[in-house]
């Protein structure tokens, strides 16, 4: 049997970083099942990596619901730290909107590439699928192991390895497992505005709202906007995705004038429509909406678009002003196969948020997205990734 201080299970990009750091004081194998490393790494920003998020730590954490869990990760792995690492190694970065960090080359090969070589001193197992962890840390009856990372993802793009049999590799409690960052089907067809893109939209989902743009696709609506308010739709439905597929029935309401209230509206018609009485109101609307979205709108609220604009009544400029305002659809699933993160995992409530060790079972660490952790799009995913692998491996590199 071989014997090794630590084995980490997984080697995406929590896993990665939990062996390079354990492997500065220990003997460390990862083990992957797939034939080779990083593969949802090279997926991730499509393909570009949005490697983490530059906003200041402090605000960064308050992003997450579980920020205080995750407060002494992101402060032992900075993105300064980060960076640096990435940075000595050669590979520099750019800064977009939102704080969103890409490496200069924008190819996330080239991320994985400098990770893998600081993976030198690390036995990496490849095409090992582990199947079952005893409690002294022997796994699939011929690895035996003192301390145990897992960081086996959670279930979403099941092609890089992910599967839900990951959850009882240890005896561990788990909370509900459901999609994030995931598109939304509507009720409505859609299909004949597809490729529309609605810009800095506010989305509202009962009291959350969210701004972004929307991008309405053949099966219903994506885009960074809906992709970030999906995590609030899914985590207020009641399923557990291990047990059973979400019913999904709820309305989003859309403010597609976000830069002005119903007052400003109402002002702006009531001289618009005086001035410019012979304008139809296809027309018009150019000022407020993208123009293949036109049509859809109007006729969603049963105006005719070539009516003019003196001649539309009060009930009518009130319906405009109302949909402008709250212009709602009907969701009835998540496109799943598109699902970016995972919500739920690990309970974190028997997990050391000092030093990701579960507080259960001794010597028993876990990283990245198996832990009930995720955050919004724009590369806040990936700093938990990094910075909770980083940390466990740390904590079990002690001695």
């Amino acid at each position: 049997m071989k014997e090794y201080d630590i084995a980490v299970i997984g080697g995406g990009p929590a896993g990665m970083m939990a062996a390079m750091a354990a492997s500065k004081t220990s003997k460390v194998i990862l083990l992957e099942k797939n034939p080779s490393l990083g593969r949802k790494l090279l997926l991730t920003g499509g393909g570009r990596c949005n490697i983490t998020n530059n906003k200041p730590v402090k605000k960064l954490l308050n992003s997450f619901d579980n920020k205080n869990f995750l407060k002494h990760s992101f402060y032992t792995l900075s993105n300064e730290k980060l960076l640096s690492f990435f940075q000595d190694n050669g590979l520099n970065f750019i800064e977009e909107d939102d704080n969103r960090i890409f490496p200069e080359t924008e190819k996330s090969g080239d991320v994985l590439e400098v990770i893998s070589d600081n993976l030198k001193d690390v036995v990496i197992s490849y095409n090992y699928e582990v199947t079952s962890i005893t409690d002294n840390f022997v796994i699939n009856g011929e690895i035996k192991a003192d301390k145990v990372i897992v960081a086996t993802g959670g279930i979403t793009y099941p092609h890089t390895g992910c599967s839900p049999k990951n959850y009882f590799l240890t005896s561990q409690p788990i909370t509900d497992i459901k999609y994030g960052l995931v598109p939304l089907i509507t009720k409505k067809d859609l299909s004949d505005i597809a490729g529309v893109t609605l810009y800095d939209v506010v989305i509202s989902y009962k009291k959350v709202k969210v701004k972004g743009n929307v991008l309405i696709s053949h099966v219903g609506l994506t885009g960074p906007g809906i992709i970030n308010i999906s995590n609030e739709i899914s985590k207020s439905i009641s399923y557990n995705l291990l047990d059973e597929n979400p019913d999904v029935n709820v309305e989003i309401a859309i403010d597609l004038c976000s830069g002005l209230t119903r007052e400003d509206l109402k002002e702006k018609f009531s001289l618009d429509f005086q001035h410019k009485g012979k304008t139809m109101i296809k027309n018009y609307l150019k000022l407020f909406l993208t123009n293949k979205f036109i049509d859809f709108f109007l006729d969603e609220i049963g105006l005719d678009g070539e009516t003019q604009l003196s001649r539309i009544n009060k009930k009518s400029k009130n319906a405009l002003i109302e949909n402008l305002k709250r212009f709602t659809f009907e969701i009835n699933g998540f496109n799943e196969n598109l699902a970016k993160v995972t919500i739920g995992g690990i309970d974190l409530s028997n997990v050391n948020p000092k030093t990701i060790e579960s507080t259960l079972i001794p010597n028993l660490y876990f990283a990245g997205e198996i832990l009930d952790l995720h955050g919004p799009t724009g590369g806040y995913n990936l700093k938990i990734a990094f910075s909770t692998g980083y940390l466990a491996g740390l904590s079990a590199g002690k001695k």
